[in-house]
């Protein structure tokens, strides 16, 4: 019964359009772009991959902390310059397709600076906001 129901959800995602693996890769830009915008030194362009609400979460070493505007004013604070922002890199370990409409993504991030090197996790909540996949929830660590 479990596989009957598993091919009829694979063939209704499949016949609505809904690719798996496209999603994926959609989601992989998304992180891709952000990534570049970081390495450019431009925070507001690297924020563009982050739901623009209020209702945005970031959770990092100082706890919980909500909105778009927020999060933005902390990377600000935390990375003042191109010298503080470093060279970021990701390694993607896994991205997990909820459903067609929202994905939990892990991975690791890694910046390099003339001075340190620091470097740790991170867990994402993505969800296809108006056709477009964006971070709804960042844990990083």
């Amino acid at each position: 019964m479990k596989k009957w129901i598993f091919t009829l959800a694979l063939f209704l995602f499949s016949a609505l359009g809904f690719s798996q693996t496209k999603e994926i890769e959609k989601i992989k830009q998304v992180l891709e772009q952000q990534r570049q915008d970081w390495n450019k030194g431009d925070l507001e362009a690297y924020m563009q991959g982050y739901w623009n609400s209020e209702k945005l979460l970031f959770v990092g070493k100082n706890g919980p902390k909500y909105g778009w505007q927020q999060t933005l004013a902390n990377y600000k604070k935390g990375y003042p310059d191109k010298a503080a922002m470093g060279t970021l890199t990701f390694e993607i370990q896994e991205v997990r397709l909820i459903d067609a409409q929202n994905a939990f993504v892990l991975g690791a991030w890694h910046l390099k600076r003339e001075r340190d090197e620091p470097h740790g996790f991170f867990t994402l909540l993505v969800k296809k906001i108006k056709g477009k996949w964006l971070v709804v929830a960042d844990h990083s660590s």
